[in-house]
């Protein structure tokens, strides 16, 4: 059994049960037997789900075509004096008038994907897995239906601009796609040839997020939009085996992300001061710990990567596992919008918890929702699958 493990933490344990002959159980890391039943029911619910991607909805705001992934700015409103001119900004207040279809449905995708390699990392049974193709098929291979590897078209503002380097943050929920895929590779589940179509597409889109305008635009701001791209980066990169954008992943991480937007406290004072700093704070905390989880191996531990004045992921997390714990505590004003739906079962403290093993951190996760149904959260939620971080191979 093969175990995605850090240096010198133990991950997993095999234990032998006699029951009238030797048997071999694989004791299942953080995830409760209660948990592990969900996700075989929920993977068994979806083994006939139709894909359902870009080519499925379309918006007349578009400037692209069919195949171009659109979304348009959370906190854009038309103008109560110019309704039919150019919207105006409402930072932290969604506009539910957005077309949200094509977010909707790449959250799906990561949901049925997620879920699916989950399913058969626990069982052992191949149909979950082999469900999976046909969603990865029509999403990166299908010439009728797959999305075009770039995103020119996102969070697009009426009036305005046709699209925006910001709006790559939609993608991140590409992230768990990415690594599903990795384990379905690693198992020889799907064929060979839809594994290289579908690196071939995460190839382009690797190339475009590194070279396009909007694609360095989103590198070099200076909030979550940056940790968020070299979330992204770094795990297509790492599908892709392109170690070059692997090491400027890294590098980023170390010289620009965690240098200038952490704290001496721990915390990030640019989210900080937005109208939702709680939860901003969190989905920035949660991505940081993703790109460790990802850029991390035998050569690079970015969790214990520590600059020269002191900051380091250990300080990131130590500063808001209080809040978390009891959100009560908080010493800013409560987000402006959904502030009673957070927290949820942040991946910052799985990660953190096993990385510093740190059994307070682990125990909070375990109590928090694990698959909230709230569709705001759901969008800054794109690490919802603990088992597909833990296992490349199934259990059984």
């Amino acid at each position: 059994m093969k175990i995605r493990q850090l240096k010198n933490l133990v991950l997993f344990s095999v234990v032998l049960t006699l029951s009238g002959c030797s048997e071999k159980k694989s004791e299942v890391p953080y995830v409760s037997e209660k948990e592990q039943n969900y996700i075989i029911e929920t993977a068994t619910t979806y083994l006939n789900d139709l894909p359902v991607t870009v080519t499925d909805a379309g918006c007349v705001r578009s400037a692209g075509n069919q195949h171009d992934f659109y979304s348009e700015g959370d906190y854009w409103w038309p103008n109560p004096e110019d309704p039919d001119g150019p919207y105006i900004r409402k930072d932290g207040q969604t506009n539910p008038e957005n077309f949200v279809a094509h977010r909707h449905s790449m959250i799906r995708l990561s949901q049925i994907v997620g879920m699916q390699t989950s399913a058969y990392l626990l069982s052992g049974d191949k149909k979950f897995a082999k469900a999976t193709q046909k969603h990865l098929e029509a999403w990166f291979v299908n010439p009728e239906t797959r999305m075009n590897p770039s995103l020119l078209y996102v969070q697009a503002i009426k009036g305005k601009v046709t699209g925006r380097g910001i709006g790559i943050i939609d993608a991140i929920h590409l992230v768990e796609v990415a690594r599903s895929i990795e384990i379905l590779e690693a198992n020889n589940i799907l064929p060979q040839e839809t594994i290289s179509e579908i690196q071939n597409w995460f190839s382009e889109f690797v190339t475009w997020l590194t070279t396009h305008p909007y694609g360095l635009d989103e590198m070099n701001t200076k909030n979550n939009h940056a940790t968020c791209w070299v979330m992204q980066v770094g795990a297509f990169a790492r599908l892709t085996k392109n170690t070059e954008v692997l090491e400027l992943c890294r590098n980023r991480f170390k010289t620009i992300l965690l240098p200038n937007q952490m704290g001496e406290d721990g915390s990030f004072p640019r989210e900080l001061v937005r109208t939702k700093p709680y939860g901003y704070s969190l989905f920035n905390i949660d991505a940081f710990m993703t790109c460790a989880e990802i850029l991390s191996d035998e050569n690079n531990n970015l969790y214990e990567f520590t600059t020269q004045d002191g900051k380091n992921m250990k300080l990131g997390a130590e500063y808001l596992y209080p809040f978390v714990k009891d959100k009560s505590t908080w010493e800013l004003e409560p987000d402006v919008l959904y502030w009673e739906d957070w927290p949820v079962r942040h991946p910052f403290l799985l990660f953190a918890g096993k990385a510093y093993i740190n059994d307070n951190y682990i125990q909070l996760w375990q109590t928090l929702e694990g698959y909230p149904k709230t569709g705001e959260v759901l969008r800054n939620l794109s690490i919802r699958n603990p088992l597909i971080w833990l296992v490349e191979t199934p259990l059984n």
